[in-house]
């Protein structure tokens, strides 16, 4: 006799969004409409790197406002 029979759970399969919806919320009202969204258009290289330019001088700033770094006193 086995005190704890050691068994694997199997895990469940994964489910839909409409599967999901209605297992929380039953049958969906009229008012609820699930849709397709297109793709996501492209991120533009200039851009992001014009943010990134931005990002670093904006830290550069603070920096400077914050002025030397000192050493911990110890």
């Amino acid at each position: 006799m086995r005190l704890l029979p050691w068994r694997r759970k199997r895990q469940p399969e994964p489910i839909g969004e409409a599967e999901a919806y209605e297992r929380s919320y039953g049958v969906p009202s009229a008012d609820v409409k699930v849709v397709k969204l297109p793709p996501r258009r492209p991120r533009d290289s200039v851009v992001l790197a014009r943010g990134e330019l931005l990002r670093r001088s904006f830290l550069e700033r603070l920096e400077r406002r914050r002025g030397p770094a000192r050493p911990p006193d110890g």
